[in-house]
């Protein structure tokens, strides 16, 4: 049992994607071989058909412009309670990317599943708070 046990009422929160849709990221000046409309469209359908499981919201800019596109895998609130944090995914910038982000988030996403390991090599660190872009 958990030392800190959630109340009844406490919310629970799935697996949640963080898009980056700020200065750089969702730019087609920036990227103009991505589709951004389409791989926002694919996150949330993927989120409306899950169940609940995984949640998509979008931001204003992030920080790391440098590695946009930037999306943020949060974990779920239990596997935030066993010691989870959110995981930065950079240059996600093609279909393969969004496969794999939906893939480990359909699987749990951190704290819950491992990523694939082509995810892997595109997590990037957090800024740190007054990082400049």
């Amino acid at each position: 049992m958990s030392a800190h046990p959630a109340p009844p009422f406490a919310a629970r929160r799935p697996c949640t994607l963080v898009v980056c849709r700020g200065c750089c990221c969702g730019d087609v000046r920036k990227h103009p071989g991505t589709d951004h409309d389409a791989q926002l469209r694919r996150l949330r359908e993927a989120a409306a058909s899950s169940g609940g499981r995984i949640a998509v919201r979008t931001s204003d800019c992030l920080g790391p412009c440098g590695q946009a596109n930037v999306v943020v895998v949060q974990p779920s609130t239990e596997a935030r309670r066993r010691g989870a944090r959110a995981v930065w995914i950079g240059f996600a910038l093609d279909d393969d990317a969004t496969d794999d982000i939906l893939a480990w988030a359909e699987s749990g996403g951190p704290g819950v599943a491992e990523p694939p390991a082509t995810l892997a090599l595109q997590m990037i660190p957090a800024p740190s708070p007054g990082d400049g872009r």
